[in-house]
Order: C-alpha cells, then sequence, then structure tokens
C-alpha cells in the first residue's frame, strides 16, 4: 500500500463480541461474574497451598503458580473489556494494546509449560518414586519455573516487538474483547509474512514440543500403572493425574479450536473458542483440581476453620 494511503494508529476500539447494547449488558454481567468467581477461586488455592504445611511439595507448589498465572491472566484482559462494555469510551491506547498482547501471549505460554512441568512432576512420582524426593528438589523445582518464566517473557517479547512492525490502516475497530495476535494481525495491511512464519516457528517449540512431552510422560505413567498389581493403588495413582489431564485437554481443546487454521478463516466463532481459553479455562482450573482432591479439602477446611475443621476431622 502506497505510504500516502497509511495512517498512523494510535489507538483502537474494543467493541466486543456484539455492538449490540442489550447483548453487551447481558456479557458484561456474565464476564463480571466469571472474573469473580476465577479470582477468588484461585487465591482460595494459593492461600491453601500457602498456609499448609501438607501442602508443600512439588505438585501444589507448580499448582499455586499455575493458579497464579491464571489470575494474572484473567486480570490482564477482563478488567479492561468490563470497562469497555460499560462505558461509551471503547478506545484502547496502541501501546495499551501492545502490553495487553505481550501479557496475553506470556501468560498462555507461561501455562502451557508449566503443565508440561506439572507432568513430569507425575511421571517422577509414579514411575520413579524411590528417586521423587532427589529428582524434584526444592532448588529444581524454582529453576524449572525459572525457566518456565523466562522462556514465556521471551516469547511474549518476540511477538510484541513483530507487532510494533506492522503498520495498521482503515479501520481501527477491534470486534473482540481484547487485543488478541489473530485480530490484530487481520487488521494490517502490511505485509504480515514474517509474524506468521515466526509465530509458526515458536509456536511449534512453546506449544507442540511441552505437549509431546506430556504425550510421552504419560505413556510411561499408564505404562507404570498398569503394572501396578493392587486396584486400590492403581485407583490412587491414576487420580493423582487425572485432574492434571482434565486441565490440559481443556486448555489444548480450546486453543486448538483458534490456532490450527489458517489466518484468512478466523471467525467469530473463533472469537467464542478464545473466549473459552482466556477466561473460562482459568475459571475452571480450581474445581478441576480441588473437586475430588482431599487434600485440597482439608487445607481449604483448615484455611476458614481453622482448629475447629480439625477437631471435625
Amino acid at each position: 500500500m502506497d505510504e500516502s494511503n497509511q495512517t498512523i494508529v494510535s489507538e483502537f476500539l474494543l467493541l466486543g463480541l456484539s455492538e449490540s447494547p442489550e447483548q453487551q449488558r447481558v456479557q458484561f454481567w456474565m464476564f463480571l461474574s466469571m472474573y469473580l468467581v476465577t479470582v477468588v477461586g484461585n487465591v482460595l488455592i494459593i492461600l491453601a497451598i500457602s498456609f499448609d504445611p501438607r501442602l508443600h511439595t512439588p505438585m501444589y507448589f507448580f499448582l499455586a503458580n499455575l493458579s497464579f498465572t491464571d489470575l494474572f491472566f484473567v486480570t490482564n484482559t477482563i478488567p479492561k473489556m468490563l470497562v469497555s462494555l460499560q462505558s461509551q469510551n471503547k478506545a484502547i491506547s496502541y501501546a495499551g494494546c501492545l502490553t495487553q498482547l505481550y501479557f496475553l501471549v506470556s501468560l498462555v505460554a507461561l501455562d502451557n509449560l508449566i503443565l508440561a512441568t506439572m507432568a513430569y512432576d507425575r511421571y517422577v512420582a509414579i514411575c520413579r518414586p524411590l528417586h521423587y524426593t532427589t529428582a524434584m528438589s526444592p532448588g529444581l523445582c524454582i529453576l524449572l519455573l525459572a525457566l518456565c518464566w523466562a522462556l514465556s517473557a521471551l516469547y511474549g517479547l518476540t511477538h510484541t516487538l513483530l507487532m510494533t512492525r506492522v503498520t495498521f490502516c482503515g479501520s481501527r475497530k477491534i470486534h473482540y474483547i481484547f487485543c488478541e495476535m489473530y485480530v490484530l494481525l487481520r487488521l494490517a495491511c502490511s505485509n504480515t509474512q514474517v509474524n506468521h512464519t515466526v509465530l509458526i516457528a515458536t509456536g511449534s517449540f512453546i506449544f507442540l514440543a511441552p505437549l509431546g512431552f506430556m504425550i510421552m510422560s504419560y505413556v510411561w505413567i499408564v505404562r507404570a500403572i498398569l503394572r501396578i498389581p493392587s486396584a486400590s493403588s492403581k485407583y490412587k495413582a491414576f487420580s493423582t493425574c487425572a485432574s492434571h489431564l482434565a486441565v490440559v485437554s481443556l486448555f489444548y481443546g480450546t486453543l486448538c479450536m483458534v490456532y490450527l487454521q489458517p489466518l484468512h478463516t478466523y471467525s467469530m466463532k473463533d472469537s467464542v473458542a478464545t473466549v473459552m481459553y482466556a477466561v473460562v479455562t482459568p475459571m475452571m482450573n480450581p474445581f478441576i483440581y480441588s473437586l475430588r482432591n482431599k487434600d485440597m479439602h482439608g487445607a481449604l477446611g483448615r484455611l476458614f476453620l481453622g482448629k475447629a475443621f480439625q477437631r471435625l476431622t
């Protein structure tokens, strides 16, 4: 496009999933409710793990960090979205949009890497139980978590810097609830081939490699569980992995619905799918991990009732 036809975009307009005032009011109350449930659920998980010495183990250490990531993730997007839905000012600055994009991309990658680390923890616990204490030492857990943070921060920074090279012209309207990468690339009027190439290359490393690692981990875990002679021991071993498998399935299921397709086919139904991984998954994680977890039930009871709960149990 000729330079004379290009305009420098200083802000975007977040229009939400619908421009209908009635539907936006419904969306406001729906997302506000989901946000509050997500915040309360993940904060309770973090507090229960932090204050209960019984849960100071590698598995719950990574679970607390997963809850913190989910809490940070929804706080990065939903409050601004609620303001846009409720007020007449739907503008978000160019810098604000890129900032939101950076944290969105980084935290999705961090969620994924922590899930892969949790799969490794389950592999060591079930396949190498005698070496678990040394193999998952506190120092190694902190190192693995630091590596997850570093890789995800680098991943987000790479795509945010590449987005600064993109020229936007014409419409500034984002028919969506936050600054999502595919939505922004659809608004671009400059060549985005570099963005696509880097997205495929880095996405394969950040998402497909951990997914492959998790699949291999669970192949070994299933083989180890099948060798256990006692049916009750098999059930106990599998139950420690069931919550993690449910979260991984929900995370990758919604992610694949959005990103395993060409950019030009991205549509409103994919926006709804993005809401699933951006809002629904962080909200569901605390329920999935605490629903049938007796240790978490006990920790939450002690958090609320203290010594009274101990007398009851």
